[in-house]
């Protein structure tokens, strides 16, 4: 009797082992799209970098990003935005130091690379910074070809453009003033994808 009831219990515990492992496996894709008037980019958030991702839904679900531009852009290396201070800014103001008043700590994963449609968190560097935690909110996205990999593991990286990559690249390529601001204010809205 013992040993049937020890039999039992070996499968019902094989088998909750195996449905929490798939459970894992299957955990679900988030999909994005950024609205711009020069097209739109969908793309996805990597599980791999859950704080990055869950901070991300959040602030798209909330309408943070909404009416945001893409603040610096530089061809050739990448396009950044996610600055609240954008919002209905002047022309030349300068911009790049607003955010949702916290950051995230850094989720590096070396199977996560710096390739062309990177998004990846922004960060103040230098010694202000040691534990090189992300921005709250501004990120970028690698515009190159052959990607920027000297940021491997440097700044997070925490999902990907996997459609629109030609709009990357009408982006890095507007006309630019002081600071890499685009002359033409290039605006967002970011929509999570369900």
């Amino acid at each position: 009797m013992k040993r049937i009831i020890f039999a039992v219990l070996a499968i019902v515990f094989v088998f909750n082992l195996s449905s929490i492992s798939q459970t894992k496996t299957k955990e679900k894709v988030v999909k994005f799209v950024i609205h711009t008037d020069l097209g739109d980019m969908t793309g996805i958030l990597y599980n791999e970098t859950p704080q990055h991702r869950d901070n991300f839904v959040k602030l798209v679900k909330s309408g943070y990003y909404d009416g945001t531009l893409f603040h610096r852009v530089i061809d050739g290396f990448m396009i950044q935005g996610g600055d609240p201070d954008s919002k209905n800014a002047k022309p030349g103001q300068a911009l790049g130091m607003g955010g949702p008043g916290y950051t995230i700590p850094a989720e590096f994963n070396p199977q996560l690379k710096h390739k062309k449609g990177a998004l990846a968190a922004a960060r103040t560097g230098g010694p202000s910074n040691p534990q090189k935690a992300s921005s709250g909110s501004q990120f970028y996205i690698v515009q190159p070809e052959n990607g920027t990999h000297f940021l491997d593991n440097d700044y997070t990286v925490f999902g990907e453009i996997t459609d629109g990559l030609t709009i990357i690249d009408k982006i890095a390529k507007v006309e630019k003033g002081p600071s890499d601001r685009p002359v033409k204010d290039v605006k967002m809205t970011i929509k999570i994808v369900e």
